[in-house]
């Protein structure tokens, strides 16, 4: 989790390297017609809602594009940033079949096995994100898209220069091979995200059609255009949907280099990348070599930055940032600690109760539990009140937080559940008690054990149990052990209610087989938002998703109300009616006590070997590293660093 943790769930990766469909922009055709180069009349002028529009250069969610058709490259790259040395690192962040400790596959697009870190290096898609724009895409393998009048088809022209490592040309049948096989074989986030795409059509080598269902959702067009294509040659004689440590064949600005199964990656850079020059890399993807360590305790991998065993760090724990940055490296002046701000929505965090399992059924039972966690304790005697609480789901994104109580056009989204929701949700919005801090807040856990007995359960010999006799127990699945003290304070005061709870330490492949079958209590997550919500949402609240395994819908919701309102917001045709829906939404999800919100901050704390230069501003949405960061001869020889 952020500030203790790496996140178990992607943010802004999750677009480029198809990660947590949460983080998935969205797309509203009709609304994207508005744009630049004339686009907005063109389609209706012909009388033919099927008529494509204009060609132009990219597409965001609601027609805003902050680059015109003839940029030449970002704002927020070096544009002749040196091509030189290497960016290691432990992984960030994970998506789809991921892990943070480990990995056993180079097919990181599947549900099976742990995949490597970085394998989106390898793969070019149609368009590239700009970090600077909340959701906007331009040009990469296509040149240009069109939108039918109706905004059920998308035309993708593709650069005819667009070439795989081994110099294959890529075409609109790597494409259409490469979409199909995701949304039959790909991860279920993938798949699902995709499931209203109908047809991908050929219309020559370099143009593509993608032809979308009328239920589509406003985010799938933007999906689309960012996941990896694929050689539909190489794979003609291979299985897409096999784990293998065989490099696939890439077209993207990196190779697979030199592993170790489980304990590093490094990718390449290809020399005669055939996209270097295009206004969405000019400044980017600057290192010769880009590698991933892997540890699979965390104070191990600190002594390895420590050692330079890897020379890149984002510090998740903040006992560590505190006290553990004084060994020679620093206080010699040769590793740099650097707060850069974050911007971006931090989402949901906490502890998610598997709502399928009978014992956290009733709401009662989740809202004691609440009361027994005491984050003014953690927070100063754990974590140097380096945190705020986290409260919601769109932590991070105040216009899509509930305020007050609901009003106008809000309360009329909300009203047609009354009666069929919470007596809050009418009310102020649910936030997390604030304790004494004394670590056994008396006034809360007396309001607890007052709700468990409401749920059926009584004291006996120092147990909770209900009317059959059943003991209310709690384990707590987990993978490290970062949380460990944070997790058995939390522990200590659930003992002062009768329930009886423990920490469940299993290996990484253990944890992500569980999770996938959502066979645990509880678990430790991080579920990121996008600035720009949409079908994420379905991913991971919607009564469909809840029974897919490897669903992101890790407590498993299923609520009609929430259905209800995500479709609210992938509907939405603008962003004051998308924030609207927001808000409604969240009043509903904070009422369903579904998890134990835990903490966030609004920064990204960094240390590394003084061996690196950056933009003296960092993109508005990413953290920037190592995309638009470079090798700094001088500054490595003074550190007396190697690439």
């Amino acid at each position: 989790m952020q500030g203790e943790g790496p996140s178990r769930v992607s943010r802004r990766e999750a677009l480029l390297y198809i990660g947590a469909a949460a983080a998935l922009p969205a797309l509203a055709p009709r609304a994207a017609r508005a744009q630049a180069e004339g686009a907005a009349a063109a389609p209706e002028a012909s009388g033919d809602p099927r008529a494509f529009g204009p060609e132009r250069h990219g597409l965001s969610a609601f027609g805003e594009l902050k680059y015109p058709a003839d940029f030449k490259h970002f704002d927020y790259v070096r544009p002749d940033a040196p091509k030189a040395g290497s960016f290691s690192q432990i992984a960030p962040t994970t998506s789809l079949n991921q892990s943070l400790t480990t990995f056993n596959t180079l097919n990181a697009y599947i549900l099976k096995g742990d995949g490597a870190q970085g394998m989106g290096l390898t793969f070019d898609t149609l368009m590239a994100r700009a970090q600077d724009e909340p959701d906007a895409l331009y040009g990469l393998v296509a040149k240009s898209v069109a939108v039918s009048g109706d905004g059920l088809a998308y035309r993708f022209r593709l650069r005819p220069e667009a070439r795989f490592h081994d110099g294959s040309k890529l075409t609109a049948d790597d494409v259409k091979w490469s979409l199909e096989t995701l949304k039959a074989k790909g991860h279920p986030l993938v798949s699902q995200a995709i499931r209203d795409l109908e047809a991908v059509e050929v219309e020559a080598p370099d143009v593509c059609i993608l032809r979308l269902s009328p239920k589509r959702t406003r985010d799938l067009p933007l999906t689309l255009a960012a996941l990896p294509i694929f050689s539909k040659a190489y794979y003609s004689k291979k299985s897409f949907d096999d784990a293998t440590l065989e490099a696939p064949l890439g077209s993207g600005p990196y190779r697979v280099g030199r592993l170790a199964q489980g304990r590093l990656i490094e990718f390449d850079r290809v020399a005669d990348y055939w996209a270097a020059a295009l206004p969405v890399n000019v400044g980017q993807n600057n290192f010769e070599r880009v590698r991933f360590e892997f540890f699979r305790d965390r104070d191990v991998g600190f002594e390895a930055f420590k050692a330079r065993a890897y020379l890149f760090r984002e510090e998740f724990t903040s006992r560590t940032w505190a006290t553990g940055y004084d060994f020679p490296g620093v206080r010699e002046g040769r590793v740099t600690r650097e707060t850069l701000p974050d911007l971006t929505p931090s989402g949901g965090q906490g502890w998610f109760f598997n709502l399928r399992r009978k014992k956290f059924q009733d709401v009662r039972v989740r809202k004691a539990l609440n009361l027994a966690f005491d984050f003014e304790w953690m927070n100063r005697n754990l974590m140097f009140d380096a945190y705020k609480r986290t409260s919601s789901v769109f932590q991070g994104a105040p216009e899509m937080m509930a305020t007050g109580a609901p009003q106008g056009a809000e309360l009329a989204l909300l009203e047609p559940f009354r009666g069929k929701v919470a007596d809050e949700v009418f009310g102020e919005p649910s936030v997390p008690p604030v304790t004494d801090g004394s670590g056994q807040d008396r006034k809360l856990l007396r309001e607890a054990i007052g709700l468990l007995r409401d749920a059926g359960y009584t004291v006996k010999d120092g147990r909770a149990v209900n009317s059959d006799g059943e003991a209310l127990t709690i384990e707590f699945l987990e993978f490290d052990n970062g949380l460990n003290k944070h997790v058995s304070k939390f522990i200590s005061t659930l003992k002062v209610l009768g329930v009886e709870a423990t920490i469940r330490l299993v290996d990484p492949a253990q944890y992500q087989q569980r999770t996938n079958n959502f066979d645990f209590d509880v678990v430790s997550q991080r579920l990121s938002m996008s600035d720009t919500p949409g079908e994420g949402l379905r991913q991971v609240y919607s009564s469909e998703s809840a029974t897919i395994p490897g669903s992101q819908n890790i407590s498993g919701i299923a609520d009609p109300a929430v259905d209800a309102l995500i479709e609210k917001i992938v509907a939405a045709k603008s962003r004051d009616e998308l924030n609207l829906a927001c808000r409604a939404l969240d009043r509903v999800l904070r009422s369903i006590r579904s998890w134990v919100p835990a903490w966030h901050k609004g920064s990204h704390t960094l240390a590394y070997w003084d061996a690196f230069g950056h933009p003296a501003e960092k993109p508005r949405f990413a953290r920037g590293a190592p995309e638009v960061w470079w090798w700094d001869e001088d500054k490595a020889a003074k550190s007396g660093v190697k690439a």
